[in-house]
């Protein structure tokens, strides 16, 4: 059907917006390399991001994503695209009432009580319209943009190029799986269906905790390209902490964010994959919102066995079980000189979780502390030859980095130590497998492969 499938014409036309950009500043960069001719990499920051901010469509959301990741991009592109957000302009009214018949059929509108003709948010897939049902709920409508098929598969080429290029500049980091991981996560994104099945999975993993709110697919309105769900009130967060609430509100609304990514994860092996500050909300009494479902990843169980293994392992300083526990994350031919490098980040991520007491997710007052451990890192890998990190990777890394900024921001004072081990004291493989395939069949969200 049109508009269904990825056009050669669609991608053509989104190459020919984005390749000189990507292509364009990547090839100065090489030069660079290969020349030594020096290049304005702030100012090709800008540049990129400029392009990028204005284009609907998920290679924003990739620049975003991969600006979270140490030593995924320059750190001139990280510092520049880590600004970018979703504010391409809104599809007009004519348009979305073209969209919505094709959803919905032609009366589609005598399905609302209202309608709200502009749009009240913008996504990168999409936008939101608010509206009334019959029964007077308020819902919120999320209607995607045209043709975004084609906008996922020419962005993904782009990034495919920019990331070979950068590949050829520096091999600390070997993308391949990266690369693999985005795509899959991508496409997934296309599919609003999958994002309700999804929605629905989160309603049932957090039911029992009360102040992490998540909204409620409406049946009969959904559908591959409209996702219909109840309106969840809310303020940003950023909003909030402008007026500088009290710490015991920074410290609940802390807590909320940290149940509503590690319950999923330590009790059905799901994350949330997407943390940054536009999805989530807080309201009134420190409860959040969590909101956009379409990147979810759900591991194996023995997955999680071994993110607990490596936690125990630098606890223990047990080299032999940290060794079985990447090898269990999917890394290969680790030596112990490799291992010493992965340790420095498992280090500093595990640290806040070794001690039984109260206090910030980072002790000390200097903001570039993370960036400088992620420098020696790389610097470290790249002198050793890099390292492979596998597709498993890449969205628990980001979210642990992009909470951890997130309670940074929040100047958090809890005690994570038994925050984590409420989670994992009881962990048992199999118990979490039939619990994870229970949960996915009753919400309708496909096994992982």
């Amino acid at each position: 059907m049109a508009g269904e499938e990825a056009s050669i014409f669609g991608q053509l036309r989104r190459v020919v917006r984005t390749s000189g950009a990507v292509g364009g500043i990547a090839a100065r960069v090489a030069g660079e390399r290969l020349f030594g001719v020096k290049t304005d990499r702030v100012g090709h920051a800008e540049d990129l991001k400029a392009v990028l901010g204005g284009l609907k469509g998920p290679l924003m959301k990739v620049a975003q994503f991969l600006s979270t990741i140490p030593d995924a991009l320059p750190a001139e592109y990280a510092a520049e695209l880590a600004q970018l957000q979703a504010n391409a302009p809104a599809m007009g009214w004519p348009f979305v009432n073209r969209r919505m018949q094709a959803e919905l059929g032609p009366q589609w509108s005598t399905r609302f009580a209202s309608f709200g003709r502009e749009a009240a948010a913008a996504a990168s897939l999409g936008q939101v319209h608010r509206a009334t049902l019959p029964d007077g709920r308020s819902v919120a409508c999320k209607l995607q943009y045209p043709d975004m098929a084609s906008v996922v598969e020419a962005d993904l080429r782009q990034l495919k190029l920019a990331m070979a290029v950068y590949r050829r500049m520096d091999n600390a980091i070997q993308q391949e799986e990266i690369y693999k991981e985005l795509t899959e996560r991508l496409r997934e994104e296309l599919d609003y269906a999958r994002e309700a099945a999804n929605m629905r999975l989160y309603r049932a993993m957090l039911a029992a905790e009360p102040s992490v709110h998540v909204p409620d697919p409406i049946e009969g309105y959904c559908t591959s390209r409209l996702l219909t769900m109840t309106w969840l009130e809310g303020r940003a967060l950023m909003r909030r902490l402008e007026e500088d609430p009290p710490q015991e509100e920074r410290n609940v609304i802390a807590l909320n964010l940290f149940k509503a990514w590690y319950v999923p994860l330590y009790r059905y092996g799901v994350i949330h994959g997407d943390p940054h500050l536009g999805n989530y909300q807080v309201r009134a009494d420190g409860g959040v919102n969590l909101l956009d479902y379409g990147c979810i990843r759900i591991f194996q169980p023995h997955f999680i066995r071994g993110v607990i293994d490596l936690y125990e392992a630098v606890r223990d300083k047990d080299e032999d079980k940290a060794h079985h526990a990447y090898e269990t994350w999917g890394f290969t031919g680790l030596d112990r000189e490799k291992m010493a490098v992965l340790n420095l980040w498992a280090e500093f991520l595990y640290e806040p979780l070794l001690q039984d007491r109260t206090r910030r997710i980072q002790e000390n007052d200097d903001p570039q502390f993370g960036r400088r451990v992620a420098e020696e890192v790389h610097a470290g890998l790249k002198r050793i030859g890099g390292v492979k990190p596998p597709r498993e990777f890449v969205l628990m890394d980001r979210a642990a980095i992009g909470l951890g900024s997130v309670f940074l921001r929040l100047g958090a004072e809890l005690n994570w130590h038994q925050l984590f081990h409420g989670l994992i004291d009881d962990f048992e493989q199999g118990v979490m497998a039939e619990r994870q395939a229970a949960a996915l069949a009753e919400a309708g969200v496909p096994q992982p492969t």
